[in-house]
C-alpha cells in the first residue's frame, strides 16, 4: 500500500521463502531442555534502505538473548507481502513463522484461519500497556490473533526554504492549500503539493475531510458512493486540475518521495514511516528544513487514517515457542523505544512513550496526538481488499478517465459485491 516494490528484494524474498520454516526434527518444537531452539522465520514488510536496517538489527538482538534460536529475516516488498502470504499458508507450503501485518491484514489472515491465537502466549505480555487504538486491530471474534508493533497516521511534510522563499504558511484546509500552492507556484516556480496517486491510502484523508468513509460496518452498509464520497472525489481531482498538485499513476511512492527529496514539489501527504527516508534527501540534509503539520481539513473536518503494522504468527508454525517469543521481544517496550529513537516509528505501547529515546523524538511527539485523533479502519475480514477497487476509480479520476460520481457510485457497486448482504 505505502512503498514501491524493487525486483532485487522481490527476487531475494522467492529465493528465501522456499527455506522451510519451523524446527527441525531434532528440537521438534524449538524446545530443548526447556530452552528455545531451531529456526524462526520473519517476513518484514518495512522500507528498504531505512526501516529494514533497523529491524533486522533488533531481532539479531533476539538471536544473542536465545543463541540456539537462527532468525531468517526476509523483507518482503509491501505490496506483495498480503498475497505472498495468503498464497504460502493456503497451500501449506513457503509461509514465515512470523509476518508483519498491515492492520487491515489481520483480520483477514484471522478469518481464513491463518493465524495462531495469541490469547495466553508468551507473545502476548502486559496486554493493558498497548494503547487501545492500536490492539482494537489484533482483535478478532474475541481472540487476539497478532500484537501492535508499530502505530501511525497521516500528516502534511512541508519543505520550510520553499515556504520561507514563498513567504507563505503551512495550509490548515483544502482552501489554504490550494491557495498557498499558486503562491508557491508564483514564487518559486515549484508545485505546491505532490499527490500520490496509485495507493488509495493516500484518499482516505480527503474522504474522512469530508465526513464520509468506506463503510459503516455496524449497519452494514456501504457509505463510500454517498455525497461526501462523491465530495471527496471531487476535492482530489480539483488539486490536481489547478496546478496545486501533481501526481503520478505508477511508481507512486518513489516518484513522491524523489521530488520532495529533492525540491521539486514544496508539499506531500505521508507518515512517520517515511521520515527516515526523506531525511536522506538532499533537501534536507539540515534536518530542521522538514517541517510536518496536520494534514489540511476538509469541507467537514481534519480526518486522518489509522494505520500500522503488527506482527502476527502462522498458525502452520513448527516453532511456536520460538515465534511467540519472538513476538514478544519485537514488541516489548525496549524494541519500541528503539525503533522510535532511530526511525521516528510511534509504539504501541503506553510505557514506550516515556522512554527517552520516544521523548526526544520530535517526529513521535507530533505524530502521538495525531494518532489518537485518527480515524479507524473497519476492522472487519474484508477491510484490506477494499482498496484494490478503490485505487483503481482514485487513479481514474485523478488522470481524468472517470467523472467523480461515476467513480464513488463503481466504488460502491464493487463493495457490495465483495461484501455479500451489505446495503
Amino acid at each position: 500500500m505505502r512503498r514501491g516494490i524493487t525486483a532485487t528484494a522481490l527476487v531475494a524474498t522467492l529465493a528465501l521463502a522456499a527455506t522451510a520454516c519451523g524446527s527441525d526434527e531434532e528440537t521438534g518444537e524449538g524446545k530443548s531442555s526447556g530452552e528455545l531452539s531451531g529456526t524462526v522465520t520473519w517476513w518484514d514488510t518495512s522500507t528498504v534502505g531505512s526501516e529494514d536496517k533497523v529491524f533486522k538489527k533488533i531481532a539479531e538482538g533476539f538471536e544473542k538473548e536465545h543463541p540456539k534460536v537462527d532468525v531468517k529475516y526476509v523483507n518482503v516488498p509491501f505490496g506483495e507481502a498480503q498475497n505472498k502470504f495468503k498464497n504460502a499458508a493456503q497451500s501449506g507450503s513457503g509461509a514465515p513463522d512470523v509476518i508483519r501485518s498491515e492492520v487491515a491484514w489481520t483480520p483477514e489472515f484471522a478469518d481464513l484461519g491463518y493465524l495462531a491465537p495469541l490469547d495466553g502466549t508468551a507473545a502476548l505480555k502486559d496486554q493493558d500497556d498497548f494503547l487501545e487504538q492500536a490492539a482494537a486491530s489484533t482483535k478478532y471474534k474475541d481472540k487476539t490473533y497478532a500484537v501492535p508493533q508499530v502505530i501511525d497516521s497521516m500528516g502534511i511534510f512541508y519543505n520550510k526554504k520553499i515556504f520561507a522563499d514563498a513567504g507563505v504558511e503551512v495550509p490548515k484546509t483544502i482552501a489554504e492549500l490550494k491557495t498557498v500552492s499558486e503562491k508557491i507556484k508564483k514564487k518559486t516556480g515549484k508545485t505546491g503539493l505532490y499527490l500520490r496517486g496509485d495507493d488509495a491510502y493516500w484518499f482516505l484523508s480527503f474522504l474522512y475531510g469530508e465526513g464520509g468513509d468506506l463503510v459503516d460496518a455496524k449497519s452494514k452498509t456501504v457509505t463510500v458512493d454517498k455525497p461526501e464520497g462523491v465530495k471527496a472525489f471531487e476535492t482530489v481531482k480539483d488539486l490536481v486540475d489547478s496546478g496545486a498538485a501533481k501526481t503520478d499513476a505508477t511508481d507512486g511512492w518513489e516518484n513522491m518521495q524523489s521530488s520532495f527529496k529533492d525540491g521539486k514539489v514544496a508539499m506531500m501527504i505521508n507518515g512517520p514511516w517515511a521520515v527516515a527516508d526523506t531525511l536522506t534527501g538532499k533537501e534536507f540534509t539540515d534536518k530542521a528544513n522538514l517541517g510536518i503539520a496536520p494534514v489540511p481539513a476538509g469541507s467537514a473536518a481534519q480526518g486522518a487514517p489509522q494505520g500500522g503494522h503488527n506482527l502476527a504468527v502462522y498458525a502452520g508454525s513448527k516453532n511456536l515457542d520460538a515465534s511467540y517469543a519472538f513476538v514478544d521481544y519485537m514488541t516489548s517496550v525496549q524494541s519500541q523505544a528503539q525503533t522510535a529513537g532511530e526511525l521516528n516509528l510511534l509504539p504501541t505501547r503506553t510505557s514506550a512513550y516515556a522512554k527517552q529515546e520516544a521523548v526526544d523524538s520530535e517526529i513521535v511527539q507530533f505524530f502521538k496526538p495525531v494518532v489518537e485523533t485518527a480515524v479507524e479502519r473497519p476492522w472487519i475480514p474484508e477491510t484490506g481488499s477494499l482498496f484494490a477497487p478503490l485505487v483503481t476509480e482514485y487513479t481514474k479520476v485523478l488522470t481524468g478517465q472517470t467523472t467523480p460520481e461515476k467513480a464513488a457510485s463503481a466504488t460502491g457497486d464493487s463493495y457490495r459485491k465483495l461484501l455479500k448482504g451489505w446495503k
